[in-house]
């Protein structure tokens, strides 16, 4: 594929902005095998085969503990007062979560420990509260723990080896709270491995069903600890997180449609109408968990209907609900375009040029610098006249002849496929020809599709040869020796071959596609086309 510019920007991650903006600080990675096991932090988000309600997974002691808001605060900042009684001389790092589980985290302080073991960490900036960690310079020697704005907390680690287990904090309701419930999960996780192994081993179906049956009840007990707490302190962070992480519970058995038909809908109406039921999305402490950016993906990606009408209603709802958040309204927002920029259903760039114009352009972005928020709204810009249901600009060039002029309007079909390549384009040379079987295999042109071929290159033998050798003898042949047209801009093409589908009105009905899926647009097309004249009767 031949790249034509470079100024296309897709994924601009803005934690890469915020953090030198904000922080001065940078992502660490941790080797997913250097997670202590309980109950593990990874598998937190995922799905066991045989779970039917999506997103029903195992709970994490590190997931579900991002913080408690029991404590007032005093002031801005932390103090910790760290004391390792097997470990000296040794550089470490806090960090916290944000929105993903290990092995990713951010730097937000670091120090080192004298040769009794002993350091101080003290900041006066105002924080987000959340899960932080205290990790050594191995890498793998680290422990979690709760950090809100205003603590002033006393941490002793008497054995590095056995971290969790050990482990106790001073002046702190939060910390209390989430050593005995991390106690309570290690026990848990302890019998809940044994168990398994006992089933692995189980002689029968009867002795099988009773393992499970325990297995079952162990879990349960998580979940009746986590509503216990969350009851006597609902106010709490954690109680916040207990909720967010129940997902909906589709009441059982059959629901029926007002004209007495089986609702076959129902479980998937009613789960995605509840999913955000639970999440306090006005909580910004909550972007400091590893939870928030899976239950997005979980969101956007399975329950939204993949359309453009659809993603956008369901953007504007959850950044209504998740403005005045702080960071969590800024991850979300930059989410959203990110994933609409990104995806591969055709079309949802125009969520990304929507989000652009209605919160980037607004001053919802402020975590950019002036030169990244610039290249977001140049980039909606160029891609605004290409947005499918936009009429297309009309392109006048020269036929292969190089003295007849072919204008695009003037050629009348149904469906007009516009393909723009070169012909010492590598990628081109395989898709062109393809793209003519394809259009000869499927009758194309018996439905009303003609194909308009456009040179990219001023290259008009080697462009003319290739046509020839290649038999693509049903193509209309265009271009522009003298570069009059600037079709290039109007069709913001960064890279050959870039292709477009034209109504008979010259309205852009598809774009970004190739030879493998022309066919099914043109039935896609050819249905809606259908629907709407029968709508309109």
């Amino acid at each position: 594929m031949k790249v034509v510019n470079k100024m296309q920007i897709k994924g601009i991650n803005w934690l890469v902005e915020r953090n030198k903006s904000i922080f001065g600080n940078h992502e660490i990675k941790i080797p997913v095998q250097h997670i202590y096991p309980c109950i593990s932090i990874s598998a937190i988000f995922t799905k066991s085969k045989k779970q039917k309600t999506p997103m029903k997974k195992l709970l994490s002691l590190a997931a579900l503990l991002a913080g408690l808001s029991m404590n007032g605060v005093a002031k801005d900042g932390y103090k910790i007062q760290l004391k390792f009684n097997d470990v000296r001389d040794s550089a470490f790092f806090l960090a916290h979560y944000f929105a993903k589980p290990l092995p990713t985290i951010y730097k937000t302080d670091s120090g080192k420990l004298d040769k009794t073991g002993l350091s101080v960490l003290k900041s006066d900036q105002k924080i987000t509260g959340g899960m932080y960690i205290i990790m050594l310079s191995d890498r793998k020697t680290y422990f979690e723990f709760l950090l809100n704005n205003g603590d002033d907390l006393v941490i002793n680690v008497p054995n590095s080896k056995t971290l969790p287990q050990g482990l106790t904090i001073k002046n702190s309701v939060e910390n209390d709270a989430f050593i005995k419930y991390e106690e309570f999960v290690h026990t848990v996780g302890e019998e809940h491995q044994e168990l398994s192994k006992k089933l692995a081993t189980a002689k029968n179906s009867v002795d099988s069903a009773a393992i499970k049956d325990k297995m079952t009840a162990k879990m349960k007990s998580l979940i009746d600890y986590r509503n216990d707490f969350s009851a006597k302190n609902p106010n709490s962070l954690l109680a916040k997180i207990f909720k967010g992480l129940d997902l909906p519970k589709v009441p059982e058995g059959k629901h029926f449609l007002p004209n007495g038909e089986e609702d076959k809908d129902y479980a998937y109406r009613y789960y995605k109408s509840h999913y955000w039921d639970n999440f306090d999305l006005k909580d910004g402490r909550m972007i400091n968990t590893p939870m928030y950016d899976a239950r997005l993906s979980e969101y956007f990606e399975k329950l939204v209907l993949p359309s453009t009408d659809s993603m956008i209603k369901e953007a504007d709802w959850i950044l209504t609900q998740s403005r005045g958040s702080g960071d969590l309204f800024n991850y979300t927002l930059s989410w959203l375009a990110n994933y609409s920029q990104e995806s591969k259903v055709m079309g949802m760039d125009r969520v990304y040029v929507y989000l652009v114009d209605h919160y980037y352009a607004k001053g919802d972005a402020a975590w950019l610098s002036n030169d990244l928020l610039q290249k977001h709204l140049d980039h909606a810009r160029e891609l605004s006249p290409t947005l499918i249901g936009n009429m297309g600009y009309d392109i006048t060039m020269k036929d292969t002849s190089g003295k007849k002029d072919i204008t695009v309007s003037n050629i009348k079909s149904k469906y007009k496929l516009i393909v723009m390549w070169e012909p010492t384009c590598g990628h081109c040379m395989k898709e062109v020809p393809a793209m003519d079987s394809t259009y000869k295999a499927a009758k194309l042109k018996d439905r009303g599709v003609k194909i308009i071929g456009i040179c990219g290159e001023d290259a008009p033998q080697a462009w003319k040869d290739f046509i020839k050798k290649h038999n693509l003898s049903e193509w209309t042949h265009i271009y522009d020796p003298e570069h009059k047209s600037n079709y290039k801009a109007w069709y913001n093409v960064r890279s050959f071959p870039t292709m477009y589908v034209l109504d008979e009105k010259g309205i852009i009905r598809g774009k970004s596609i190739d030879h493998s899926n022309i066919v099914s647009l043109i039935d896609m097309l050819e249905r809606q086309d259908a629907d709407k004249k029968k709508n309109s009767k």
